[in-house]
C-alpha cells in the first residue's frame, strides 16, 4: 500500500475516533472547549507557520496566481449555479456553501499524494500554489464573511454605533487575526520562520501539529447525520469536482509544454478537500451574532451544515486523488478531463434533471430567476 494512501487512511481514522468519542464527550461545553482550543491555539499556530514559511520564487510566481484564479473562478460559477439546487440567495445555507466550496485544504488531502506519487518537486510546487489559496481562505473569505454579516445586520451600520465598535474590537482581538497581523509585520521586516529563536519556533511548530488531529476529531464529534443534507452535499461535491476538472483542462490547454508532473499537479491540487479556515471565520461571525442575540434562523451561516460539508469533503477528495493517481498520466489529457468532468456533473445534477422532468423546465427557471 502506498504511503500516501496509508497517511490518508490515518487521517480518516482520526475522524472515526471523533465519532467513537461522541458518547464520552457529549456535553456541549466539552465540544465548545475543543473548538476554542482549535481556534485560539492550533489554528493561529499553523497560520503563523504557513505565513512565515511562505516564499515565492520569481520563476514560479504564476502558481499562487493560478490557485487564486481557481478560487475566484469557482466562487463566481457557484454563485450562478447554487440556486438551481434549491439554495436561496442570501440564505444561511447558500452563504455557507458559497464560502466553503471554493476553498482548498491541500495539506490534508493533496500533499500526501504529491510526495508519494510525484516527489519533492511537485510538493514544492503545490506548496507555492497554496500561497494563492491561503490569500483566498485567510483574507478574501474573511472579507466575504464580514460583508455578509454586515448585510445580514443592517442595523449595525446605523443606530448601533457603540455595539458595532464593540464587535469590531472583538474581531480585532481574535487570535487568528492578531497572528496574521504579526506574521505580516515580520515578513515585511524580512523575518521568516528560520530566523526566530529555536525554542520559540519549536514551540510554535509543536502547537501547529495539533491542528490536523484536533480538527478531524472535532468534525467526528460535531457531525450531525442528516442524510438528506449529506446527499445534497455529495451531489454538489460531484458538481464541484466536475467543474474543477474542466477548469484544470482549460489551464493545461493554456500552458502547453508542461511536464507530466506539472500537469498532474494542475489536475489534483484543485481537487483538494474543503478548507477548515473559512469555517473558522464562520465561527467568529457566530460568536458575534451570539452577542447580538441573533435567532438561529436569522444567522449568517449554518454551522451544522458547514461541519457536515467538512466531514464529507475529506473522504470524497481522497477517492478523487486515488482515482487520478491510479491512472497516472492518462489524466494528463484535457479531453479525458472534460469527459470525466461531464460525467461528474451529470451525476451531481441528477436531482435537478428529475425535478425538471417533474415540474417542467420553464417552472424551474422561473423559480431560479425569482430568487
Amino acid at each position: 500500500m502506498h504511503m500516501a494512501v496509508q497517511k490518508t487512511l490515518a487521517l480518516l481514522l482520526l475522524l472515526v475516533i471523533g465519532l467513537l468519542l461522541r458518547k464520552k464527550l457529549s456535553d456541549p461545553a466539552q465540544l465548545k472547549g475543543l473548538k476554542t482550543l482549535i481556534l485560539t491555539v492550533a489554528l493561529p499556530a499553523i497560520i503563523f507557520v504557513a505565513l512565515l514559511k511562505a516564499e515565492v520564487h520569481d520563476d514560479l510566481f504564476y502558481l499562487p496566481l493560478m490557485a487564486l484564479a481557481f478560487n475566484g473562478l469557482l466562487y463566481l460559477i457557484l454563485r450562478l449555479i447554487l440556486p438551481f439546487f434549491g439554495l436561496e440567495k442570501d440564505h444561511p445555507k447558500y452563504r455557507t456553501y458559497l464560502l466553503l466550496f471554493p476553498s482548498l485544504a491541500p495539506g490534508l488531502s493533496c500533499f500526501p499524494f504529491l510526495i508519494e506519487y510525484l516527489g519533492d518537486d511537485a510538493l514544492a510546487w503545490g506548496a507555492l500554489a497554496d500561497i494563492g489559496n491561503k490569500v483566498f481562505v485567510l483574507i478574501m473569505a474573511y472579507l466575504l464573511a464580514m460583508s455578509w454579516f454586515l448585510k445580514n445586520h443592517p442595523g449595525l451600520k446605523t443606530g448601533k454605533t457603540e455595539k458595532m465598535k464593540s464587535l469590531m474590537l472583538s474581531l480585532i482581538n481574535e487570535p487568528i487575526n492578531l497572528v496574521i497581523f504579526l506574521a505580516l509585520v515580520l515578513l515585511t521586516l524580512g523575518i521568516h520562520m528560520d530566523d526566530l529563536p529555536p525554542f520559540l519556533s519549536a514551540a510554535i511548530l509543536n502547537l501547529s501539529y495539533l491542528m490536523t488531529p484536533l480538527v478531524l476529531i472535532y468534525i467526528g464529534l460535531a457531525v450531525v447525520f442528516n442524510w438528506k443534507q449529506i446527499g445534497k452535499i455529495t451531489g454538489l461535491l460531484l458538481v464541484r469536482s466536475g467543474l474543477t476538472f474542466w477548469i484544470s483542462a482549460a489551464f493545461i490547454l493554456l500552458m502547453p509544454g508542461l511536464p507530466a508532473a506539472g500537469i498532474l499537479l494542475l489536475v489534483v491540487f484543485p481537487q483538494s478537500a474543503i478548507s477548515f479556515w473559512p469555517f473558522a471565520h464562520m465561527s467568529a461571525i457566530a460568536g458575534l451574532e451570539k452577542k447580538l442575540g441573533t435567532a438561529k434562523n436569522k444567522s449568517t451561516f449554518d454551522l451544522e451544515l458547514a461541519v457536515n460539508m467538512l466531514a464529507v469533503s475529506l473522504p470524497f477528495s481522497t477517492l478523487i486523488m486515488l482515482l487520478v493517481f491510479s491512472f497516472g498520466e492518462t489524466f494528463a489529457s484535457p479531453t479525458l478531463l472534460v469527459g470525466v468532468g461531464f460525467v461528474m456533473l451529470l451525476l451531481g445534477t441528477l436531482s435537478i434533471l428529475i425535478r425538471w422532468l417533474q415540474s417542467g423546465i420553464p417552472e424551474v427557471l422561473r423559480r431560479v430567476n425569482g430568487l
